[in-house]
């Protein structure tokens, strides 16, 4: 099912605030990501972020943040359960969330 089909012109808020957090649990998930690098990737504002990642529990996704190093900051957030979402079904329709909630794909790096 495309879930652009089944949004008017204009989303929720809180169907947009779950898509977030889907989107984030699926970049967490696929590679190393601390606020810094996800606020470069998602144009997303840190406090956003931060909620975001807060809320994981409500809707089931288990995340846990990896301290790497002395600093306080450093480290990655690692997914440990996604809980009842598939994450398959967030590989899928990633550019769809990815439009919804307004934010550009990372491009590729230029040969």
């Amino acid at each position: 099912m495309n879930i652009s089909s089944t949004v008017t012109s204009s989303i929720s808020k809180q169907h947009k605030a779950f898509l977030r957090k889907l989107y984030l649990a699926h970049l967490m998930d696929d590679e190393r990501h601390n606020l810094l690098s996800l606020t470069q990737v998602t144009g997303m504002a840190r406090r956003t972020l931060q909620d975001a990642i807060a809320a994981f529990e409500d809707i089931g996704i288990r995340a846990e943040f990896i301290q790497d190093g002395q600093r306080h900051n450093a480290g990655y957030y690692r997914v440990i359960t996604w809980g009842p979402i598939s994450s398959a079904w967030v590989d899928t329709h990633l550019s769809e969330i990815e439009e919804l909630i307004g934010v550009t794909p990372p491009l590729e790096a230029a040969c």
